[in-house]
């Protein structure tokens, strides 16, 4: 597969993903290569959410994001949107962690994330209200959480959200418009 001098498409990255998967290391150079502008996009994308004095850079956040992803070998990749999915899971967790470490006693605490989307409310919290409110949407309605986590974390676009979690435009739309709505109420009487 001659990637050079093109953009890649989607069915190139399921394509090396497929390829990783069964165990042409080869694959996974290519693969690394073709995913690493979209997954600095992702990374730069939540660095700038979050307020000044941030240690973590955006070079690290994918480094750590990509070993994690490496780890996901027997995973049955899906697709390209499957893949940045998770890569938007693992980022979230890394930033959460990061977030729960700085936020010690010993560290000194106070890390805030903004999540903003086309509409105009805005979600705002600090990155483990965040998390503790998507973990508490996910016991409420799983769905929902994954959709706020795919389309704030991993940046995906609608119509990728649908194709992955097999729901037309519509329904995604709807059900977005719903979970953002809780998130608010809840991040909101979190103070």
């Amino acid at each position: 597969m001659a990637l050079e001098g093109r953009q890649p498409r989607p069915e190139d990255v399921t394509d090396l993903l497929s390829r990783w998967r069964a165990g042409d290391d080869r694959a996974l150079e290519q693969l690394a290569s073709v995913v690493y502008g979209e997954l600095r996009h992702m990374a730069g994308r939540y660095l700038r959410q979050e307020r000044n004095g941030q240690t973590l850079q955006t070079q690290d956040l994918i480094h750590e994001a990509f070993l994690r992803l490496l780890g996901q070998r027997d995973v049955d990749w899906q697709n390209r949107a499957h893949f940045f999915g998770i890569a938007a899971q693992m980022m979230r967790r890394i930033l959460t962690d990061h977030a729960r470490r700085r936020a010690s006693v010993r560290h000194g605490g106070g890390m805030r994330l903004v999540l903003a989307d086309e509409v105009p409310e805005q979600l705002d919290g600090d990155v483990l209200a965040v998390d503790e409110a998507l973990t508490e949407l996910k016991g409420v309605d799983e769905e929902l959480a994954r959709i706020v986590e795919l389309r704030f974390f991993g940046g995906l676009q609608q119509e990728e959200i649908a194709a992955i979690l097999g729901l037309s435009t519509a329904t995604l739309n709807r059900r977005f418009r719903i979970a953002k709505a809780w998130l608010y109420r809840r991040l909101r009487s979190r103070g």
